[in-house]
């Protein structure tokens, strides 16, 4: 047995974690066992990522994505004990830190001095138990907290890595999102959707480019230019995957019938109801995105999306979206789906990238019917469908924000990463 914390042990034969308090055991996989013991028995700071995938996957080679799932698993079942933090060090590997204060420490009466004060003496026994109630309450409350449940939302998210990119014949930068123990993370499972194409991009030098998925949709939001800080807005491309055979999407040919799509009347707009209070001045934070979903031998299915914060305080306010979805030929009239609540904006971590997370409380929801369904737009609407009935609490997560664009991953076919132009208005 190996102690991490006066409660909490791990046995590294019986691969498991020893919770003497509640008496309860989380089992543990060979290379999650390993991998915590390397940790704990570490004399450096940081550990390597060779490091740990020698301990966790000895004589074995493996791709670091196998470390990278495994630290993700072993967080979450390291998370009902919040003094236990395994932390991601940027370029570097993982660190454990153990808090020294444990909230349980207190129960953890080993020694026969404390045995016989808690047996003998009733007034502290007294204290001790009020005590214990007070923060088991506390924890509840934090527990079931808003605060908690965006956290944990944002918690399931992981961003760890980078990937070299190709799109069109160039190649660029891109950061890899993935979502709880989402496998098949090689660039492989975004490029295949692409038809070779070496005169695409041509004019530019560069692009960024973030690449996310649930483990089902595969998203790539790309801005083209050289600027690694800030995207120009010009030309973005916002592509998402929700069929595994390659769509064999050739991207010149796409630009023009995107181009053409977006000429196009638009259907999408967001109007502030006349009930919003508009007592002084507000300012209307507006981000609007193209994605398209290419799936082979179907036809382009496009969702114009649109969302507006309107700020009351420093974060909270209201938050209004609608997505249009229409296919290349116009056979499917426009299906519309509207949200409006209220959100609470917090701030956090992805690994090592900053976001924030935005918990929308629904306060109604339109969806509108389309005249006519064509094939390929059916599972689309089915999807919005069941939001419609089911959602109540949803996220939005901004990953990226400058001047002119930012990069959200949002609720909509399961989760979506695009690319969005930003402009604020006084309203």
């Amino acid at each position: 047995m190996l102690k991490i914390t006066p409660y909490l042990e791990l046995d590294t034969e019986a691969h498991q974690l020893v919770d003497h308090v509640s008496g309860k055991k989380v089992i543990l996989t060979f290379s999650e066992s390993a991998v915590l013991h390397r940790l704990l028995l570490s004399s450096k700071p940081v550990c390597s990522k060779e490091e740990l995938l020698s301990a966790g996957w000895p004589d074995r080679v493996v791709a670091v994505t196998s470390l990278t799932q495994c630290i993700s698993t072993l967080r979450k079942k390291l998370d009902p004990y919040r003094e236990v933090q395994l932390k991601t060090i940027a370029r570097r590997g993982y660190q454990l830190h153990i808090s020294t204060q444990s909230h349980v420490k207190m129960l953890a009466v080993n020694d026969a001095e404390s045995m016989r004060a808690a047996i003998f003496d009733v007034s502290l026994l007294v204290k001790i138990s009020g005590i214990v109630i007070a923060l088991m309450l506390l924890v509840l409350a934090w527990y079931f907290s808003d605060y908690h449940k965006a956290t944990q939302n944002l918690a399931r998210w992981s961003s760890d890595e980078q990937f070299e990119l190709q799109v069109g014949g160039l190649k660029g930068s891109a950061q890899l999102l993935f979502k709880d123990d989402a496998q098949h993370l090689h660039p492989f499972m975004w490029e295949k959707h692409l038809l070779p194409d070496t005169s695409f991009l041509s004019c530019h030098e560069d692009f960024n480019a973030f690449v996310a998925t649930d483990g089902e949709n595969y998203s790539m939001a790309i801005c083209p230019g050289n600027d690694k800080e800030q995207c120009a807005g010009k030309g973005l491309i916002n592509l998402t995957s929700v069929d595994s055979e390659p769509a064999e999407l050739n991207l010149q040919e796409f630009v023009d019938l995107s181009s053409a799509m977006e000429q196009r009347i638009r259907y999408n707009r967001v109007m502030l109801p006349e009930s919003t209070d508009t007592s002084g001045a507000l300012l209307e934070h507006n981000y609007q995105a193209d994605v398209y979903f290419p799936v082979k031998d179907e036809l382009l299915i496009r969702a114009d999306i649109n969302m507006s914060l309107i700020y009351d305080s420093s974060d909270t306010g209201e938050f209004h979206s609608s997505s249009c979805i229409t296919d290349q030929d116009c056979l499917t009239t426009p299906i519309k789906y509207k949200i409006r609540g209220k959100f609470k904006q917090y701030s956090g971590m992805i690994d090592g990238l900053k976001a924030d997370i935005f918990q929308v409380k629904v306060e109604q929801k339109d969806l509108i019917k389309p005249d006519k369904l064509n094939d390929s737009a059916v599972r689309f609407y089915r999807d919005l469908r069941k939001r419609d009935i089911k959602d109540e609490e949803v996220y939005y997560i901004r990953i990226h924000q400058d001047h002119k664009t930012a990069v959200w991953i949002i609720p909509l076919f399961g989760q979506v990463t695009a690319w969005y132009h930003y402009e604020r208005f006084d309203i």
